[in-house]
């Protein structure tokens, strides 16, 4: 009986088989189909991958080419910034040195202008007193130093370019100084020069000095007041031929007012002309003053008269 039902069995199941389009499959095509199935999955695998690997270089490429861009885009914005910045403190610098040299051409044209104001007016005074000194020239009242005429029995003026000095020849004068003065005019006293002002108006007692034959008034002063350690400032008066005494012990013109200064006298008389062109003689008396009021003050009348005039 199980004989049989084999070969039925058999034929029912190629019957159905033929009617279903199944296929019989023994083990070892089953084996082969997984296999192959097997390979097709790792040949797409295979290929996945590879395509994975070439997109992920295609970005890395793609990404590297952008930041390429990119950082080339930046240099060039940099460059023209730099370049812009450049140009701007350029344009600025010339803008500076523009203004800087507007500026020092300001400076200067107002430098030469003062300067040429200043320099006319020195010429247009030295030419109002050439021209008064050949005025007075020609009316026989002054000589060309502007000296008036020296009164009578008095001493003329000798110009000290040609004085001549015999050093072998000892003379003597007295000479004194003093600003007795201004102890009767402290009101009009400078007070920042209370220091130097002596309490009784003596800065150098009246003493008896040598000379040389020849010397002038300023020779011996000058000297005396080194020799003593006693301050003494002066200056060449081209216009009068003669050194002006500026200062002696501190104390200057306009110390004690508008109208004070230094003058001397020669043996009671103040001479009319610069201390530079007075030539001493054997046993004068030089007394260096200080005056609150133009010589009136301490005797002299002439030059106040001047100035009036």
């Amino acid at each position: 009986m199980k004989k049989r039902i084999k070969p039925i069995l058999l034929i029912l199941l190629i019957i159905v088989t033929i009617f279903t389009g199944c296929k019989i499959e023994r083990p070892d095509d089953v084996a082969e189909d997984k296999n192959s199935t097997t390979q097709v999955e790792n040949t797409v695998k295979d290929s996945d991958s590879t395509k994975t690997k070439e997109d992920i270089k295609n970005t890395d490429d793609t990404k590297k080419d952008d930041d390429t861009a990119k950082n080339e885009t930046a240099k060039a914005e940099t460059s023209k910034d730099n370049k812009d910045n450049k140009d701007n403190k350029d344009n600025k610098g010339n803008k500076d040195n523009k203004a800087a040299n507007s500026n020092d051409g300001g400076k200067k044209a107002a430098s030469s202008g003062k300067s040429n104001s200043k320099q006319s007016t020195a010429e247009k005074s030295k030419e109002q007193l050439i021209a008064d000194a050949n005025k007075h020239r020609q009316s026989g009242t002054k000589d060309k130093y502007l000296t008036d005429p020296t009164p009578e029995g008095m001493p003329k003026p000798i110009e000290w370019q040609g004085a001549k000095i015999d050093k072998s020849k000892v003379r003597y004068c007295t000479l004194s100084v003093d600003c007795l003065t201004i102890l009767d005019n402290m009101k009009d006293f400078n007070k920042n020069k209370m220091s130097v002002l002596p309490k009784d108006g003596i800065i150098y007692k009246e003493r008896r000095v040598m000379f040389y034959e020849g010397e002038s008034v300023f020779d011996v002063l000058n000297r005396e007041m080194k020799k003593n350690r006693i301050h003494m400032e002066f200056s060449m008066t081209p216009i009068y031929n003669s050194n002006y005494i500026e200062g002696i012990h501190n104390l200057y013109e306009f110390d004690c007012g508008r109208y004070s200064g230094w003058m001397y006298k020669v043996n009671g008389w103040y001479p009319n002309y610069g201390c530079s062109r007075y030539r001493l003689k054997d046993g004068d008396v030089i007394n260096w003053r200080y005056t609150c009021d133009l010589g009136r003050d301490v005797g002299c009348t002439w030059m106040s008269e001047t100035l009036d005039d």
